[in-house]
């Protein structure tokens, strides 16, 4: 990390079917600067302790020397206290609640985004789980369900508790991940909240997290999502004392740009690796790369040609083919955005 006392942590946000362990130690082994990496939510499960999915990406040994969170997704404190009992086993000692989720099938199940809809359960809730508990509780929250006045209430419910941390995307439900950011709302949690914040939503360069960390100096860390997946070197931008390509005829700029082609191709193709050792069947594989270049075609300009070719593959040659091509292609294939 940059020794600028200035700058603030970032965590890397959970997201289901992205940031599980392939992904987070990928991420890792070439870029590194994520001071907390959160997992997608797992699912109280009442006749085993977790899925074997959910399993595998939070035991120890594919969670090296990364600091680990996992998210939890419930409203029932009895199957929440049986979850962190079942992490204890493997010796986490803090954990998340997803009260963010905007999904419909969640939400319907008052889980998520959906809690927020009931404020005096998820009160409940809370002072249950508090009134219990030996591990370190920190949440990830939406500020409502159709209405920012919302959040007046359900901030003075988080404040009855002492959370490690709370995080905060200041959308409401129904705005899933569109429509703006509701930045006055987040303003009141920043003044009037007693556990300390952490920002959600919307990073997606350095100009975006500096600007919040300039006006809230305060908050604990940001957290990033598909900014760092579309950008898998933000964090680093960010950490090296905020140098980027302002310039692309510096001599400086070719070298950021080439050092960062070079990292995304290392980045990609341990990625790859890990998912076919991780996915049975070479088309699930596919599917799931192709998913990842929904994300990394955003650092390729004019480009268009290729990003077909790879989205067009029907086998793994195919595919690799056209990754082949697009890598091969000079520096300049990156975007200097």
């Amino acid at each position: 990390m940059s020794n600028n006392k200035f700058l603030k942590p970032i965590y890397l946000a959970p997201m289901e079917g992205i940031t599980g362990y392939v992904f987070r130690n990928s991420y890792f082994n070439v870029y590194g600067n994520i001071e907390k990496y959160f997992t997608p939510f797992i699912v109280p499960v009442i006749k085993r302790e977790f899925k074997s999915r959910e399993l595998r990406d939070i035991i120890p040994d594919n969670n090296k020397n990364m600091y680990t969170v996992p998210q939890i997704l419930t409203n029932n404190s009895h199957d929440f206290f049986k979850t962190v009992e079942n992490l204890k086993k493997y010796e986490y000692k803090e954990v998340n609640i997803n009260m963010g989720c905007p999904s419909g099938t969640v939400v319907s199940k008052n889980k998520g985004a959906g809690f927020l809809s009931i404020p005096d359960k998820m009160d409940e809730f809370l002072y249950e789980i508090f009134s219990n508990i030996d591990v370190r509780i920190s949440v990830k929250t939406r500020i409502g369900m159709e209405s920012e006045d919302e959040f007046y209430k359900l901030l003075d419910i988080f404040n009855k508790y002492p959370l490690e941390e709370i995080i905060i995307h200041p959308r409401l439900r129904k705005d899933f991940y569109k429509n703006e950011i509701h930045m006055e709302i987040f303003d009141y949690a920043y003044k009037k909240s007693k556990n300390p914040i952490c920002y959600n939503g919307d990073i997606v360069d350095i100009n975006d997290y500096f600007n919040i960390i300039e006006k809230y100096p305060d908050i604990k860390a940001i957290m990033i999502g598909r900014g760092i997946i579309s950008n898998p070197d933000l964090a680093c931008e960010i950490f090296s004392n905020g140098k980027y390509i302002d310039n692309k005829k510096d001599k400086t700029a070719e070298n950021i740009i080439r050092n960062r082609y070079r990292k995304l191709k290392e980045f990609h193709n341990i990625l790859y690796e890990g998912y076919k050792l991780e996915i049975q069947g070479d088309i699930n594989v596919l599917y799931k790369m192709k998913e990842m270049w929904f994300y990394f075609s955003k650092n390729f300009e004019n480009k268009e040609k290729n990003i077909k070719k790879i989205k067009k593959s029907k086998n793994l040659r195919e595919y690799e083919n056209a990754v082949g091509e697009i890598f091969y292609e000079d520096k300049d294939t990156l975007s200097y955005n």
